[in-house]
């Protein structure tokens, strides 16, 4: 992959696989530090130590649509080759996270991407998943809780044409000013 928000739109289908009703996800950028730091939670159905294992092995799957498993694998290459690290932390039926460490000024660090194209397809495709977004620039931070969205919408799913294109643009704004101070 060549971006890291392809990460965790591939980490997060795996949290819903495992059958996640909720997932947080924090994209944490530390200039001061030179790090990078990623972290996808979820409530799905957890993973035994076996399983945590398995995870990091390449020719290990659950899907049946395929028969290797290459998102966290190449994940934790990615992370290493920068000098950061991936650590998996999973507790049958209580859920998984899994936090990946970047160097930023590291040459083959990837770069972040487009995040909010990543939450909007999560958010359109699972309106009914509870999506908890935090995203730090030093600093500066928003945070972006969909149950807030849901409670204020009512009845109007996230995936209505009009409150999609409202939630994206709300991304985008707040991106912006992030980049921008």
């Amino acid at each position: 992959m060549r971006e890291l928000s392809l990460y965790i739109l591939d980490i997060a289908q795996n949290s819903l696989a495992a059958g996640a009703c909720e997932i947080k996800i924090s994209v944490v950028e530390d200039t001061n530090n030179d790090r990078l730091t990623i972290k996808i939670a979820d409530n799905g159905s957890g993973m035994t130590q076996t399983q945590k294992r398995q995870a990091a092995d390449p020719f290990y799957t659950t899907r049946t649509t395929r028969k290797v498993g290459l998102g966290i694998p190449l994940l934790r290459m990615a992370a290493e080759q920068t000098g950061g690290r991936v650590e998996i932390i999973s507790k049958p039926g209580k859920g998984t996270t899994l936090t990946a460490e970047f160097v930023r000024s590291h040459i083959d660090c990837l770069p972040l991407g487009d995040v909010v194209s990543t939450l909007m397809v999560l958010i359109r495709t699972r309106p009914d998943v509870d999506i908890y977004y935090k995203r730090v620039l030093d600093s500066r931070s928003y945070v972006v809780d969909t149950r807030k969205f849901k409670e204020i919408l009512g009845d109007v799913p996230l995936n209505n044409p009009d409150v999609s294109v409202w939630v994206e643009s709300y991304l985008r704004e707040h991106e912006i000013q992030l980049a921008g101070h």
